[in-house]
């Protein structure tokens, strides 16, 4: 059983790595991100309240955020351990985690900022399932419309090459620090860095398994 944090830009690949690893770990992926947006579906006090913050622009505070993922990880099934992806956000939240659980290592993915925006600028989403496509390297069988449920594609508006350079410089602002923390509380960390636009997922993830085995924590 292993507790982890995944870094790793907008676009880097957290989402499908956390999946694979999941698989292979048996482990929970608790992703903030698709957490408020299940809950701001949801005709629910916490979800209306989720959603006022995200339609201002807003990021929904810590103490809500903190509450959630208290819950989440109470559901975990005993033995088992889990993946945070989009939390921490700022070393307030890094430091309230201390009281929640243990995290025995840090994941950090490094992404050129080329390959980034080369990758999320042709990112195109199924309005329907929600199903991920690349222009690139991941096409439709046909143009637009999703192979799994025939709907409609769409690219998001903060896809593109200006919102995605604010995005990144807004995250290696956030994550600097919070790895500066992680490092003076002795959380080991395993890096992969990537150097080609395409890379199988697997070989990611294997690397991942085999560091984590050095370690002794799988």
């Amino acid at each position: 059983m292993v507790n982890a944090i995944i870094f790793g830009a907008p676009g880097s690949g957290k989402g499908t790595y956390s999946a694979l690893l999941k698989n292979k770990l048996n482990l929970n992926v608790i992703s903030m991100g698709d957490i408020f947006r299940e809950l701001m579906k949801e005709d629910t006090s916490l979800g209306k309240t989720v959603k006022s913050y995200v339609r201002a622009g807003l990021l929904v505070p810590d103490e809500i955020t903190l509450d959630i993922l208290k819950q989440q990880i109470a559901k975990i099934p005993k033995g088992y351990g889990f993946i945070l992806d989009g939390f921490p956000r700022n070393l307030a939240q890094a430091q309230a985690l201390e009281s929640i659980a243990k995290i025995d290592v840090i994941l950090q993915l490094v992404v050129p900022d080329w390959i980034i925006i080369e990758r999320v600028s042709g990112r195109r989403l199924c309005r329907n399932c929600g199903a991920v496509y690349n222009l690139q390297f991941l096409k439709p069988k046909v143009d637009g419309v999703c192979d799994k449920c025939g709907g409609q594609l769409y690219q998001r508006p903060d896809d593109n090459a200006e919102v995605i350079k604010i995005r990144l410089e807004l995250y290696e602002c956030e994550t600097s620090s919070l790895i500066s923390y992680f490092k003076t509380r002795h959380v080991p960390i395993i890096i992969h860095t990537s150097d080609r636009l395409q890379i199988p997922p697997e070989t990611v993830v294997d690397y991942f398994v085999a560091e984590l085995k050095k370690l002794h924590l799988v």
